[in-house]
C-alpha cells in the first residue's frame, strides 16, 4: 500500500494546536522473534551472501507505508509526557549546527534487508543504538513489521551498517528479536512507527565461502498437503529456506505399488548394471523375460529399444545353430511410491563472528521528550523521485539533512504526534533515517530523537520539502529500554 503524505501548508497542516491528547500507555512492549536460532541465523546470512551477493545487490527501496496520502491534515502534533531526556554512552558533546560543510557521516547509519511481501528483497535505513549489549538497531516500525500482508514480521531480516553495492565493511547482522510499542504492532498506530531489533553478532564468510544445497521435504499423498506444508515452511523462521516448490514425484520405495517403467528408468535405479543380465536387479525392482520369434525382432542391431521406450530387444547367436539368431525381449517393473514433495534451495556457508554491532561501529544514544524547535540531522539513504520525477537520489550512498523540529499529523496514517522537520530526502529508501540530537561532527556520535517515516509535498510544487517522525517520548523510552537489556549472543 503506497501512500504520498500531502500535508498541506506548513501553516494550517504542520503546526498544532494547543490542545494535546494525553500519550496513550502500553500494557506491554511486544517482542516477536525474528531468527530465533542459531541454525535460522546461519541461513539467513547464507541467503545474503551467496550466490555473489546477488539478493543484497538486487534488493530495492521498500515501497510499503512509506509515504502517506491525505487531502487534508487535522491540527495536533507531539507533546512531552514528562521530563526531556538522554540516554547513551556516547556523552554530552557540543552539538554541531546545519551551516557545516562538510559533515562527517555516522558509521552507525546502515540498511536493513529483508523479504517483502511480495518475496523479494527489499531494503530501509537504520542505525546502530547504544545498549547493554551492544546490540540493537532503530528504524521504522514498518521495516519490521509487515503491515502489507499481515504477517507478524518481515523475513530474512538484516542489518549491514556502512552497507555499498555488495560490500558489507563490517559484516551481516541477523535480527534476533524485534521489539515495538503495543499500539503499532496491534493498531499500526503511525505515531508508534518504530522498532528496535537486536542483532547477533556480525559475521563474514569464511575463505570456504558459500555453497549451495537441495531442500527436499518427506512425500504427501495430495498437492493440497504439500502446498500447505510449502506455506508453514515459508513461515517458519527456524528453516530460512528459499525458492520453494511443490513438485510431483514417482519415488522407487519397497511400500510402493508394482508399477510398469521405462527402460530408461529402470537403467537409472540399476546404475552399471547390464539390462540384457540376470542382474541382480536393484530392490524393489525386476524384470520379465520373453524368447521371441524372429519376425517379431524389429532392427538389424544386437539390441533396441521400442518406440515407446518400455521394452528392450535383444538377440544372441544360437551356439547349436550356427549363423542364427535366439530373439529376446524384457519388460521392467519397480515399486514406485506416487505423491508430492516441497523442494527448495538452501545455504551453507563457512562464516566468521566479527564480534557485536556496537564495538564495531558505536552506538547513538537516546533523547526524549525533547522541546519542539529542536536541531536534528537525519541521516540515511533516500532514493526514488520528487513528484514531478526528478531522481534528487540514488540511495546508493548515505546522505544527510538538517533541520527543526516543528509539530504535524497526519490522521490518515493513525498519526496525530508527529514531528517533522525541513528536509529533501526522498522516496522509500529514506524511511527509517535516523534523526540525531546533539549530533557531534568530531565523535559522529549523538542521540536517536526519531526515525523518518513518511515523506511530503507541503507547499505543493511536486518537490518533497518535509520528513516527519513519530516524537520519542517515554513511552519509547520504555520500549527502548526493554530492547536493550535483552542480549543476543553470537550465531558461530
Amino acid at each position: 500500500m503506497k501512500r504520498i503524505l500531502a500535508l498541506g501548508g506548513v501553516a494550517a497542516g504542520l503546526l498544532a494546536s494547543a490542545a494535546i491528547a494525553a500519550p496513550a500507555h502500553a500494557d506491554s512492549v511486544p517482542a516477536v522473534n525474528l531468527a530465533n536460532t542459531n541454525t535460522a541465523a546461519k541461513q539467513v546470512a547464507a541467503f545474503w551472501f551467496g550466490q555473489a551477493k546477488a539478493n543484497l545487490v538486487n534488493a530495492t527501496p521498500y515501497t510499503a507505508e512509506t509515504t502517506v496520502a491525505a487531502k487534508h491534515v487535522s491540527t495536533g502534533g507531539a507533546s512531552a509526557d514528562d521530563k526531556a531526556g538522554v540516554v547513551g554512552s556516547s556523552g554530552d558533546q557540543k552539538a554541531a549546527t546545519g551551516t557545516l560543510k562538510n559533515v562527517n557521516l555516522p558509521k552507525t547509519t546502515g540498511k536493513v534487508f529483508f523479504i517483502g511481501a511480495d518475496h523479494k528483497p527489499h531494503w530501509c535505513s537504520a542505525t546502530s543504538v547504544q545498549g547493554q549489549y551492544k546490540n540493537l538497531v532503530a528504524t521504522a516500525g514498518h521495516c519490521v513489521y509487515d503491515t502489507k500482508s499481515n504477517a507478524a514480521t518481515l523475513d530474512k531480516w538484516v542489518f549491514i551498517p556502512g552497507y555499498y553495492e555488495g560490500k558489507t565493511p563490517w559484516g551481516i547482522y541477523v535480527g534476533k528479536t524485534a521489539y515495538t510499542h503495543y499500539d503499532y504492532s496491534v493498531y499500526e498506530d503511525g505515531d508508534r512507527d518504530y522498532a528496535f531489533v537486536t542483532v547477533y553478532n556480525g559475521v563474514i564468510p569464511t575463505e570456504g565461502g558459500t555453497s549451495g544445497g537441495k531442500y527436499e521435504s518427506k512425500l504427501y499423498d495430495s498437492k493440497w498437503d504439500a502446498l500447505k506444508a510449502r506455506k508453514q515452511l515459508a513461515s517458519d523462521k527456524t528453516t530460512a529456506l528459499s525458492k520453494l516448490d511443490v513438485v510431483e514425484v514417482n519415488k522407487l520405495s519397497p511400500f510402493g505399488k508394482d508399477t510398469a517403467v521405462s527402460v530408461a528408468d529402470f537403467q537409472a535405479y540399476n546404475k552399471g548394471k547390464d539390462l540384457k543380465g540376470m542382474g541382480p536387479w536393484a530392490p524393489g525392482t525386476s524384470v520379465s523375460s520373453h524368447e521371441i520369434r524372429k519376425d517379431e525382432y524389429k532392427s538389424y542391431k544386437d539390441s533396441y529399444v521400442s518406440q515407446d521406450g518400455k521394452t528392450l530387444f535383444w538377440r544372441v547367436r544360437d551356439m547349436r545353430h550356427q549363423g542364427q539368431y535366439k530373439y529376446y525381449s524384457r519388460t521392467f517393473s519397480a515399486k514406485i511410491l506416487h505423491g508430492y514433495q516441497v523442494v527448495g534451495a538452501k545455504l551453507s556457508i563457512g562464516l566468521k563472528d566479527v564480534g557485536t554491532l556496537g564495538s564495531n561501529v558505536g552506538g547513538q544514544g537516546l533523547a526524549y521528550n525533547q522541546k519542539i524547535g529542536t536541531g536534528i540531522f537525519e541521516f540515511g539513504y533516500p532514493s526514488g523521485s520528487h513528484p514531478d520525477g526528478n531522481y534528487a537520489f540514488s540511495g546508493k550512498t548515505q546522505k544527510w539533512a538538517y533541520g527543526k523540529t516543528f509539530k504535524a499529523a497526519a490522521p490518515s496514517m493513525k498519526a496525530e504526534e508527529l514531528v517533522g522537520i525541513k528536509s529533501s530526502f526522498t522516496g522509500e529508501g529514506s524511511i527509517g533515517s535516523a534523526w540525531l540530537y546533539r549530533y557531534s561532527n568530531a565523535k559522529r556520535l549523538g542521540y536517536l530523537n526519531g526515525v523518518t517515516i513518511a515523506v511530503s509535498d507541503t507547499d505543493g510544487n511536486n518537490r518533497i520539502d518535509t520528513n516527519v517522525s513519530p516524537y520519542f517520548d517515554g513511552e519509547t523510552l520504555a520500549v527502548y529500554k526493554t530492547a536493550a537489556a535483552n542480549w543476543s549472543g553470537k550465531i558461530v
